[in-house]
């Protein structure tokens, strides 16, 4: 990649993600505000008052007696000054609920997919090197095993293994209720509660890399160019670093940078279950509550992130490989 075409690339691609955040607003919005359910009579059973005029006054305060199209245009001029909105549920900007949650979820989503890639990628070139053995085999047969399972039930069967039956680890949370640590001690506690929740969403991730990186592997194994350097005679373990596995990354890397994004949405249901306090738990609550801002916030937080994710994917491509180019 020249240096000289990377702004190039940088200004197109920039206007781009602005076109795609701006669809993923719109859309956001407009099928949010489809779904069954008044947010007004949430609120008034919350608060016990369900008379006309009070949901009326409800309904005026958070502007859902506008119509759609106004109530789009209102929230899109929000959005650009980076205000997301009033959480009529937990009394709150929107802005600092996601940002107080954020973090979590991005340790979280963090841990599992360097988990997932770097457990896929090792296995998966094992697998390869090994193909057509009992090692090739066990591998195989697990990593379909952690795709077919559901999430949540491997998340269940961690803490029941680890938590209840060994009592080696903590079963929720983000850390250890009613102590104050700091330092190591701080860090081994986020450690422990952070394990069992990045295990259960880096495992089926894992399953998808460790498949795909074989599968890549062996195709890669059979072109010319491999069998060149075979017959040259350069070591067999240069071969399958310098040449195949380096080559079979690329695929990985276009399924890996698709799928970043989709670990913040798998985060939903395995922070709901280990009671992680991500954005993605936030957002299971915010439906429940019917509280719209909240849900448009997370949805665009994610959508930003996964056009980043994209973004990092594109760079990478060239810097693996310098005959991909990322200008025009």
């Amino acid at each position: 990649m020249e240096a000289s075409k990377l702004p190039g690339f940088l200004a197109r691609r920039a206007v781009k993600a602005v076109l795609v955040v701006f669809a993923i607003i719109v859309c956001n919005f407009l099928l949010v505000h489809a779904a069954p359910g008044d947010p007004a009579s949430v609120i008034a059973g919350q608060s016990g008052v369900a008379d006309a005029a009070f949901m009326e006054q409800l309904r005026k305060q958070f502007g859902l007696d506008q119509p759609l199209h106004t109530q789009l245009w209102i929230y899109l001029k929000s959005v650009a000054q980076l205000d997301l909105g009033f959480s009529h549920r937990q009394q709150q900007p929107v802005a600092k609920l996601v940002l107080e949650r954020l973090p979590a979820t991005l340790l979280l989503t963090g841990a599992a997919f360097a988990f997932a890639i770097a457990g896929g990628v090792t296995l998966g070139a094992l697998a390869a090197r090994r193909v057509g053995t009992w090692a090739d085999s066990l591998i195989t047969v697990l990593a379909l095993t952690f795709y077919a399972t559901p999430l949540f039930w491997v998340g269940l069967m961690l803490v029941l293994v680890f938590s209840v039956w060994l009592e080696w680890l903590p079963s929720f949370g983000m850390g250890t209720v009613g102590v104050e640590l700091h330092g190591f001690a701080f860090a081994l506690d986020l450690a422990k509660h952070l394990l069992l929740p990045a295990l259960t969403l880096g495992l089926f991730y894992l399953a998808v890399y460790c498949r795909l990186t074989r599968a890549t592997m062996l195709e890669v194994a059979d072109q010319d160019f491999v069998k060149t350097a075979r017959a040259k005679g350069v070591p067999e373990g240069r071969i399958l670093r310098a040449h195949v596995l380096r080559n079979a990354l690329l695929p990985v890397i276009t399924f890996a940078g698709i799928q970043a994004g989709q670990l913040v949405g798998g985060a939903i249901l395995v922070e709901t279950v280990f009671a992680w306090p991500g954005i993605g738990r936030l957002a299971f609550e915010a439906l429940l509550a019917r509280d719209y801002p909240v849900l448009l916030g997370v949805f665009f937080c994610t959508g930003v992130m996964v056009v980043l994710f994209n973004l990092v994917t594109d760079l990478l491509y060239a810097v693996i490989d310098p005959r991909v180019e990322v200008a025009g």
